[in-house]
């Protein structure tokens, strides 16, 4: 008689980290339940039969610690064992205050009474990809384009978040996951040479963003971004990237490996810059 496939819940499906995470899982075999927040209501009905659950908050969630104690309770309601919990990278920095959302989620995860994991992952790689994928490729960010940034795939994290979904031996443990170190020119020099094209690179004047790009942003998130900004003009973001390797058995895609995969699917054309 064949073994059932793990039946494993992800919270917050339906977004990009979730619809990552899940590919990752049906790739071993899993059954995935994809909850949104249509779901919530029903979220314990919603877990019953299964073994594990991924809880992602949404970005720049007003209430990040009661978002996850509703998962815990829910989790506890339906018998889920496991659960693994999306933070962040450096979640104690208080120059960002949703990095504090993600600490404050972590310390109900860590009372939970579930066998948990906690994943921290740094920026994805793939935040650059629209405007590297564009009619007229460019990377224009609000912050100092020559700091480093372990910039990580967001397919390596999927990667990661299934092995805590699916294996053993990673209770009580909290991984930083990060890739190779990149600067914003680094990344647009990967990019035109791998779709030899010429491709910008510009940092825009904060103020100028919050001006135009931030104004149409609900303010928490306009201050939330433009604080991170003003972290990354200062320091760029460090992660360790030997974590990740270790749990992926292989080192981390670099930013040149994630570009040359986005620009092999487009079949090597421009697209339109869109939410990746």
């Amino acid at each position: 008689m064949s073994t059932p496939s793990p039946r494993v819940a992800v919270l917050g499906g339906h977004g990009k980290t979730g619809r990552a995470v899940a590919d990752s899982l049906r790739a071993r075999d899993a059954e995935v339940v994809s909850i949104g927040r249509a779901e919530w209501p029903s979220l314990k009905a919603a877990l019953d039969g299964c073994s594990a659950v991924y809880v992602i908050a949404p970005n720049f969630h007003l209430d990040e610690s009661g978002y996850v104690a509703e998962a815990v309770d829910a989790a506890g309601g339906a018998d889920v064992s496991r659960l693994v919990y999306h933070s962040v990278a450096s979640p104690y920095l208080p120059a960002m205050p949703h990095h504090l959302g993600k600490a404050e989620g972590e310390a109900v995860v860590r009372r939970s009474g579930r066998d948990w994991t906690i994943l921290q992952p740094c920026a994805y790689a793939q935040n650059l990809l629209p405007g590297l994928l564009a009619d007229e490729p460019a990377i224009r960010v609000p912050y100092d384009v020559d700091l480093p940034h372990a910039l990580v795939d967001l397919a390596d994290v999927a990667e990661v978040a299934a092995t805590m979904l699916l294996e053993d031996g990673h209770v009580g443990a909290t991984y930083e996951l990060g890739g190779p170190l990149v600067t914003v020119r680094e990344a647009a020099e990967s990019a035109a040479e791998v779709m030899g094209r010429t491709v910008a690179v510009e940092r825009v004047d904060p103020d100028e963003w919050e001006r135009e790009a931030g104004a149409a942003l609900p303010e928490h998130k306009r201050v939330g971004l433009r604080a991170m900004f003003d972290y990354y003009d200062d320091h760029g973001f460090l992660a360790a990237n030997r974590v990740a390797g270790l749990l992926l058995g292989r080192p981390p895609r670099s930013m040149a490996d994630v570009i040359a995969r986005a620009w092999a699917q487009a079949g090597g054309q421009s697209t339109s810059p869109r939410d990746s």
